[in-house]
């Protein structure tokens, strides 16, 4: 089967919630069997997320409260971009010295992860933030964080064990870590 015989055409769309963060949208698709169905799109301006590793092999991670799923995270730093078109890698530097006061010497594009492509089009970029020197953090004023250092290797021990749950946590670690023991590790 080849792609065309997967593929929906966009034919309309309209608005049915405004939000603040995302915007529900109602599509009508034409399907590859030529008939016609409704899509409900979250619409998302996109974010960028942030695995820094410190000279220890440490990962940077903020501890936060998410109503949405009613308890306490632990995720890399992270934040949406300000509108669709900024630059994902200006947000990933943003969002880092926001969230954690820190800055980075080297950056390292991981990749950009679709979250929920069921119903949201949502993309996070991915990066690894090594090089790393202490600032002053300053996050948004509705934002409550504790940032808090840990080995990658017991962090990846927390995506295993279920401890952690975060999609782009649990991408970017695993990504990183995979990333580092390639570098010590070259040859398999």
């Amino acid at each position: 089967m080849d792609d065309k015989q997967l593929t929906e055409t966009f034919l309309e769309g309209k608005v049915v919630f405004p939000g603040k963060i995302i915007r529900v949208e109602h599509w009508q698709v034409a399907l590859p069997n030529g008939e016609q169905a409704l899509r409900e799109v979250a619409c998302h301006p996109g974010a960028s997320a942030i695995v820094a590793l410190d000279e220890q092999g440490r990962v940077i991670l903020v501890r936060q409260h998410r109503i949405a799923v009613g308890r306490l995270t632990w995720e890399i730093p992270a934040g949406k971009l300000d509108s669709p078109d900024e630059d994902p890698f200006l947000c990933a530097r943003r969002e880092l010295s926001e969230e954690t006061g820190l800055e980075a010497d080297s950056w390292r594009k991981l990749t950009c992860l679709e979250t929920t492509p069921g119903f949201c089009n949502e993309r996070i970029h991915l990066y690894l933030a090594t090089g790393l020197h202490q600032g002053a953090s300053h996050p948004d004023e509705d934002e409550f964080v504790a940032v808090s250092r840990m080995p990658l290797k017991e962090a990846v021990a927390r995506v295993m064990d279920g401890t952690f749950r975060d999609g782009k946590t649990i991408v970017g670690l695993m990504m990183a870590a995979a990333l580092m023991d390639e570098s010590t590790h070259p040859n398999g």
